[in-house]
């Protein structure tokens, strides 16, 4: 990955995705009040966004060995989905797959969607961890499909712990960025 195309990443993100305020009037979903609210879709779902990320995250996965990549609808989604075009572009072949919240209660009756199967080694993705509890609801999910979690890649780590719940379930965890990174570009920006 060059830099740029992680520079150009930060820029995106505060233009589409950061919200900052001197107070914080920002309430997560962990029910937190906060002064800075990232909303990733915004990034994520764009043209632009979705060639860089996919961009990023494939090459920081690409020598893993691994099936597929997905997380909780909708934050994953299009990440997944980007990466899994990032890989086929670059002669690899990586799937993507999504986990509703509950089991669908008709048809298959399945929680995980997509191009995976059980034994398949997989990279769980988040758009944004905060306690990191729904990332590790995927995480299980997965587990119960019979998939092997090798790694918890996230596009943005708030730095509230979440990263450091998250390795209890899996060691191995990484942010594309940080809020650390996102405030000092911020700043930078003012």
């Amino acid at each position: 990955m060059t830099t740029d195309i992680k520079q150009r990443l930060l820029t995106l993100l505060l233009e589409r995705s950061f919200r900052y305020s001197e107070e914080p009037t920002f309430k997560l979903a962990s029910g937190k009040m906060s002064n800075y609210y990232i909303d990733c879709r915004k990034t994520t779902y764009s043209s632009e966004g979705q060639y860089l990320i996919g961009t990023v995250i494939f090459d920081r996965i690409k020598d893993l060995n691994i099936n597929a990549v997905g997380g909780m609808t909708m934050g994953a989604d299009p990440i997944s989905c980007a990466v899994a075009f990032a890989a086929r572009i670059n002669n690899s072949c990586i799937n993507a797959f999504a986990i509703r919240k509950e089991r669908k209660a008709h048809g298959l009756q399945k929680q995980v969607e997509g191009a995976v199967r059980a034994g398949d080694r997989v990279v769980i993705i988040d758009d944004v961890i905060t306690t990191g509890g729904s990332t590790i609801q995927a995480v299980a999910a997965a587990r119960r499909e019979g998939l092997e979690v090798v790694k918890v890649m996230v596009l943005v780590d708030r730095e509230e712990g979440g990263r450091e719940e998250i390795r209890k379930h899996v060691p191995e965890v990484d942010a594309v960025c940080t809020r650390s990174e996102l405030l000092e570009a911020y700043k930078k920006s003012a």
